[in-house]
């Protein structure tokens, strides 16, 4: 009996393993909670006793960090910006992207949140960098992967932009993100990803061209 119920059991899992699981775990109770999820829903969310997130994170801090880290990762969303169809129109194209992003930029907003309300910006900013290479001013470089990525799908030489197809997306996610924090500080979001975009493409004036593709 005992020799069965050992098959039984799962491997056990190696360090890197264990930190893993419990990130993924915590990520949905932060965005939903904030930084005051106790550890006890913590390890309850991961299935494991909550001296073994003490075991796996120095604190609760550090673990608030690797979330963050994680969080912030935009593999994913890269690949699958990639993956859209460019014989797509224009508009489709960037609708696409934009909606990709939404859920990438939602954990990253809340995510965010969550940290600066737990630790305060400048020791998140401190510790989200330890060990780093010291990095220019701007975007962190999670962000600038997704921008290229959308970038990438304006083909300047048919998409007949009045300006380079960065700045083009600089401007498309400058507006999308105001609209994401538009509706967390002052009530529903009021554009959609296919209305952002037509906004960016064509302005908020009726015009031959405009507002009709």
């Amino acid at each position: 009996m005992v020799e069965d119920e050992k098959k039984r059991r799962a491997p056990a899992m190696s360090q890197e393993e264990r930190r893993a699981a419990i990130v993924r775990s915590t990520i949905p109770l932060l965005i939903e909670h904030g930084g005051n999820v106790s550890t006890s829903q913590i390890a309850a969310a991961a299935g494991i006793a909550e001296g073994t997130v003490f075991r796996a994170f120095k604190d609760k801090q550090d673990l608030l960090i690797a979330c963050m880290r994680a969080g912030m990762n935009s593999d994913e969303e890269v690949a699958m910006i990639e993956r859209i169809g460019r014989d797509n129109p224009l508009q489709q194209r960037l609708t696409e992207g934009v909606r990709t992003i939404s859920g990438y930029l939602d954990r990253v907003w809340g995510l965010g949140q969550a940290m600066r309300a737990s630790v305060g910006p400048e020791a998140m900013q401190r510790h989200l960098h330890e060990g780093d290479e010291p990095r220019k001013p701007g975007p962190p470089p999670e962000l600038l992967r997704v921008s290229n990525a959308i970038s990438g799908l304006i083909d300047p030489a048919t998409d007949n932009l009045r300006v380079e197809p960065e700045r083009a997306v600089q401007m498309l996610l400058g507006l999308v993100l105001t609209n994401r924090m538009q509706g967390e500080n002052f009530g529903e979001a009021s554009s959609d990803p296919a209305e952002i975009v037509d906004l960016v493409l064509h302005g908020v004036i009726h015009t031959q061209k405009g507002n009709q593709q």
